[in-house]
């Protein structure tokens, strides 16, 4: 496996997926960064890191033959891959909130951007970005719940030591993936599902609010909700949040 280090650089994905595309890169190479000055997050999103204090780093993952219509369980290896190395810090109710941020009680610990590249109906390769808050311990105003391994702990993490805890984990996860072990992936991923069968209040873009509970995912990938009515519907990314 290499590991390519930076000081700075703009964005982790967006560097390993420019060295993908021009050159002939080994599976599980990662490229980790102490500061990235344009960081992305799903939707076209900003990813704001304090500089030197949290783990930055993208992995270039090829599954061989992992059909486009199975995507979801790649995001549930993934997930389950950084939850379960953050388990081993004793971090308080530990979750992953649909689909694939990272929570400690209801304050948000860490995301992943997974980018696929696709070659007919099948996933070539992903380009699987991890931000992960470990020793930051001031966030933006703005950013309301934001926490990290230091807070919640109290505990001072070595950066190289978790990206090697991430990394075994999400290796474990994807040999799963790679031997079709979809249904055992999808347990592990709904039993720790933020707000699974809870009924809650969502809202929509459209400032919509609605009780509901999140019963699983569909098979494309989209959150479940079952309403007051007992129906179930789809929603995809962006389209519902928490109220």
């Amino acid at each position: 496996m290499k590991i390519i280090k930076f000081n700075t650089i703009n964005s982790t994905n967006s560097f390993l997926k420019e060295l993908a595309s021009s050159s002939d890169v080994n599976n599980f190479t990662v490229v980790v960064t102490k500061e990235q000055t344009a960081g992305r997050g799903q939707m076209n999103t900003t990813w704001v890191s304090e500089g030197g204090k949290n783990l930055i780093a993208s992995v270039l993952i090829r599954c061989s033959g992992l059909l486009i219509f199975n995507q979801k369980y790649l995001n549930y290896a993934i997930s389950m891959g950084v939850y379960e190395a953050l388990k081993k810090y004793n971090l308080p109710k530990l979750m992953v909130k649909w689909p694939n941020d990272i929570l400690s009680e209801t304050d948000k610990i860490g995301g992943i951007l997974i980018e696929n590249s696709l070659q007919g109906n099948k996933i070539q390769a992903s380009i699987v970005g991890i931000g992960l808050n470990i020793n930051q311990q001031i966030f933006p105003e703005d950013i309301y719940n934001a926490s990290s391994v230091k807070l919640k702990t109290g505990i001072v993490l070595d950066l190289d030591e978790i990206l090697e805890v991430v990394l075994k984990y999400i290796k474990i996860n994807i040999n799963l993936l790679e031997d079709e072990m979809f249904e055992v992936l999808e347990e592990k991923y709904l039993s720790v599902l933020y707000k699974k069968n809870i009924p809650s209040m969502f809202k929509t873009p459209q400032n919509d609010f609605f009780m509901g509970k999140i019963v699983g995912v569909s098979p494309s990938g989209k959150l479940l909700i079952e309403l007051s009515d007992e129906t179930i519907q789809e929603f995809g990314l962006k389209e519902v949040s928490f109220a």
